[in-house]
This record gives C-alpha cells, structure tokens and sequence, in this order.
C-alpha cells in the first residue's frame, strides 16, 4: 500500500506540473493540436453523453490523471464495493446499494421489492383503503436528507408518469408550517403517511411522524394501523412506534442514506409510477453499474467525469462544481447532489486519519436553466473565481413544443461554448468601432463587455427523461463520487460531521422548553435566553 501510495503522490506532483505547463495554454488551441481530442474526451454508455472536452486537460495530463486512479486502487476498490466487502472502514459496513438494482438481487433485496410491488398497486388500484374505506388519494413521505431528496427529485421528473389520481407530498423539514399546509390540504380519511428513517431516531422525521400519526388517530383511532408505513433499517424502533408490522418495509445498514432511493426509501416513487415504472429506474441505474464495472478508464463515463472533477478541484484549486440542468424536470437535481458529494466527500482525513493532501470536496450548487443565465452566470462569466460546471440536457423532449426545446437546447451548448471562449478585448474594442464609438470610447468599454474565458465544463446529454435515463444519470453521480473518494484516500460513506450538531440539538431542544438550565458559550446561551423570552430584549 506504501509503494502505491507513493506512485500516488508522484503521479500528483506531475499533474502540478502539467498544470503549470499549461498555465497560458487557451483551450481553444488544445482543440486545435488534438485533432482527436473530442473522440478522447467523450463517451457514451446507458442512454447517455458526457463531453469533457471543455477542460483545460491535455492527453499527456489526462494519462497521468487516470494513471493516479490505478495507482490509488481503484479497479482494486470498486471490486470490492460491488462485492459487498465492508469498505466504510469508520463504521464497520459494506456499501453495497448497487445490490439493490442488481439483476439477480440478494434475497432479501428481492422479497422487500415484491412487497414494495404489492402495496404500490393495491394503492394505485384501490384494494388498499383507508380505515373507513376511502381510496387513498394523497400520501405523504415523512423524512430528510438521503430519505427525501432522492424519492423528491425522481418523483419531480417522472411527474409524467405518475398516477393520475394520486398526489405525493414530501415533508422534510421541522418547520411547523409545512406540516400545517399538508395536514390542511389532505384528508386523513384518504392519506397514506409513510415514515422513511434509516435510524428511527432522526429529530425532525420522529417529530413529524409523532404529528402525523397523531392527525390520523384524531380522525379514526384505527386509522394509523392502516394507513402509516415504515422504512427504517430500525425495524423494533418501528413496532415501539405501534406501526403494524405488514406495513414495516426494511433496508439494511449497507444502504447509505444518500444512495437509498433504490431500496424501499422509493417506495412514494413506485406508488406513482408503479411497479414496472420502479424497475425501469433500476435498469437505467444497473446499465451504468455495469459499464463503470466493465468499460476501460478512458471510456469510462463516471472515470472521466472524476477525473475532470479532480484536475478543477484538486489540481487547480477551483472550490465550487456548478450544477445547471437545462430541464426543469431536473430543478431538484443540485440539491441531490450538493448532498450526495458534499455529505460523501467533505472529509478532510484519510482513511488513516491523516490529514489528506489535497483539497476535497467542491461546494456543489446550481439552478435550472435558463433561469440560472438571469441570476449567477454573470459570475460565471466574469467573476473573480472560476468554477467547474456540469451541464445537463436532453436531447428529445417530451412535452412536444418544439420550438421552446430547441431554445432551451441551443442556450445550453452557447454557454459552455460561451464559458469557454469568452469574448477578446481587442475584438470587443473593434466591434465598438464598427458600431460608432470612438476610439476612447470603446477603450473605456470594452473592459466591462470582454471577458477572459478558459472556463471548464462537462456537458451531459441524455436521450430523453425518462426512469431509465434517470437512473443512469444518478449512478453515473454516484460512482463519479467513489472515484474521486478513491483517489482522496478518504471514506465516502460515514457522515460524522453531522452528529455533533444533532447531539447538542437534543439538549437546546431542553432549554428553550425551560426544562434545562442553558450551559453553553455566552453567545449560545444569550440566543436561547431570547428565544425564551420571545425574541424581544430584557
């Protein structure tokens, strides 16, 4: 391990190197002396097309970029990932959510899916009812971070698939006025609560639960009996709950939170597209399962897209990965990722507990466009910092408005054309000219109207959204995210940097009830004594 390690930390050293040849080197001239470059820096697999092209990335930089994955285990580690070894060192587990989308599952996998398959439809066909046999019209999936967010963003864009008649809402946060207008809004008569909680133990999903359970009772006492379903790999915490047990779904400590929509987690997901609708989003996901499996480095989607990502972050120091989905479909799609990449990769020890050598984690953060040009892009543009972006389109759209897709598609491709390119000073001033201004005059503008661009992006093009594409697509973040794991030495599936504040939650929770005497810095204790009295001064 030492001798790879050192392989490792030379073959760093020479991608410093590489970046300070390259330093001055336009991107537009690496295209003109790579007649091949786009062949090299794109490739296609499980309905999708990723161009890295837009890197200021040469091939001798790009040799020793995938030469430092070799070099860091990663043939070695993926094989042990998709055999189920138990690679979270911190916590003793496997991490082995590609199980859940295999094609021959575990049996236990495989018995939760046909459960799965058999409370969906009886929803989706009316044979499960409510306690006074009403159908169920509205479910509500109570849960927060992995347990939400994926289920949210696959249920926003396969909205075109759902079931006609059956509404999903999502209730995450603690904020009592969600809870408000959800409560409101359905009636417990025909809701379906569903509490999806790894642990069972999660403050704000244990007190929305609590809420919702108590909402259901309040119409019918036997209502919770009929209509609240667990998720929890906490199945005793769920019985202690008075859930019955036909109505508690499991998954496994092998599940992270941020990788389990593929588990019973997406059940709210398979309620609206159904059963079939679920196994096609499973199928997109093990399609790429298999190509990063199988494919070589170099024609590797989710290699690439890291490799990419570790030259920006890791190399030229670049801090943050612009998300930009050209779909609104797709709207929730940064936020999924701002927490699978930055909940996995935010570590700053190896798995040594050394401090790492390199800058992990960007800060991951975008918006839709074309919204997103009409708010940050003029900082991607001309700011002072530079950040990666990933750009994600569809080829074909579904909603049969040509015009606008065109449109919507053309923005996409100009601006990371635009982020590359940028617009020439001189040419800037030249055009001034031709339009009228003096010379003086477009001296004095064309600072503000040029900009220098060398800008990186990836682009991203799926055939169509659909649940298969879907599925490709998130995998191919996911093992984008293992990769680059691998090669910062880190563990990308513990999350301890959250605990802390959940632990001293507890306690605050205490005394802003009055029930505990605060005992914390002075500035802690000076919030929770305003709290107390109300938010006004003494």
């Amino acid at each position: 391990m030492s001798e790879t390690r050192s392989e490792a930390s030379e073959l760093w050293r020479r991608l410093d190197a590489h970046a300070e040849r390259l330093r001055d080197t336009r991107m537009r001239t690496l295209f003109d002396r790579e007649p091949d470059r786009l062949a090299r820096c794109s490739a296609e697999a499980a309905g999708l097309y990723l161009d890295v092209s837009k890197n200021p990335i040469d091939a001798p930089a790009w040799s020793d970029l995938l030469a430092l994955l070799e070099a860091c285990g990663l043939p070695e580690r993926r094989r042990a990932m998709f055999s189920g070894e138990r690679i979270n060192s911190t916590e003793g587990r496997a991490v082995w959510h590609v199980a859940l989308r295999a094609l021959e599952p575990p049996d236990e996998v495989a018995r939760t899916l046909a459960r799965m398959a058999e409370l969906a439809e009886a929803i989706r066909d009316d044979t499960l009812r409510g306690a006074t046999g009403e159908p169920i019209d509205d479910v509500i999936h109570v849960g927060i971070g992995g347990s939400h967010l994926g289920p949210e963003l696959a249920l926003h864009a396969l909205a075109a698939e759902a079931h006609p008649r059956i509404a999903v809402h999502f209730l995450a946060n603690i904020d009592g006025f969600s809870a408000r207008r959800l409560t409101d809004r359905c009636s417990p008569a025909r809701t379906l609560v569903i509490v999806a909680s790894k642990t069972f133990t999660t403050l704000e999903t244990a007190a929305n639960a609590t809420l919702l359970q108590e909402w259901l009772a309040g119409f019918d006492p036997d209502a919770p009996a009929r209509q609240l379903v667990a998720v929890t790999a906490n199945v005793e915490a769920a019985r202690a709950m008075g859930i019955a047990e036909s109505m508690i779904l499991p998954f496994w400590d092998w599940v992270g939170g941020r990788y389990s929509l593929w588990s019973a987690i997406g059940l709210p997901v398979m309620i609206a597209i159904g059963a079939d609708g679920f196994g096609r989003l499973l199928a997109g996901a093990r399609a790429m399962d298999t190509h990063f499996l199988e494919a070589p480095a170099g024609r590797n989607l989710p290699v690439l897209l890291a490799a990419a990502g570790l030259w920006n972050r890791s190399v030229l120091g670049r801090g943050s990965l612009t998300v930009v989905p050209y779909e609104d479909r797709l709207a929730l799609l940064p936020a999924y990722l701002q927490q699978l990449d930055m909940e996995s990769n935010g570590k700053s020890v190896t798995h040594a507990g050394r401090p790492v050598e390199r800058d992990t984690a960007p800060a991951v953060w975008g918006q839709q466009g074309t919204l997103g040009q009409h708010a940050y892009f003029q900082w991607l543009h001309q700011g002072t910092e530079i950040a990666a972006v990933d750009f994600i389109a569809c080829a074909q759209a579904s909603h049969g408005i040509d015009g606008h897709h065109r449109a919507l598609l053309a923005n996409c491709i100009a601006q990371a054309e635009a982020l590359m390119l940028g617009r020439d000073r001189l040419r800037v001033e030249a055009d001034l000219r031709e339009r009228g201004m003096s010379e003086s005059e477009a001296q004095a503008v064309a600072p503000h109207r040029s900009f220098a661009g060398d800008r990186p992006s990836n682009m991203i093009l799926l055939g169509r959204l659909d649940a298969e594409h879907l599925g490709s697509l998130l995998a191919l973040y996911e093992h984008k995210v293992f990769v680059q794991g691998v090669a910062w030495d880190i563990n990308s599936f513990d999350q301890w940097g959250v605990e802390l504040g959940k632990v001293l939650a507890r306690r605050v929770v205490e005394e802003l009830a009055g029930t505990a005497t605060p005992a914390h810095d002075p500035s802690t204790n000076a919030l929770i004594e305003r709290v107390r009295a109300g938010g006004t001064p003494d």
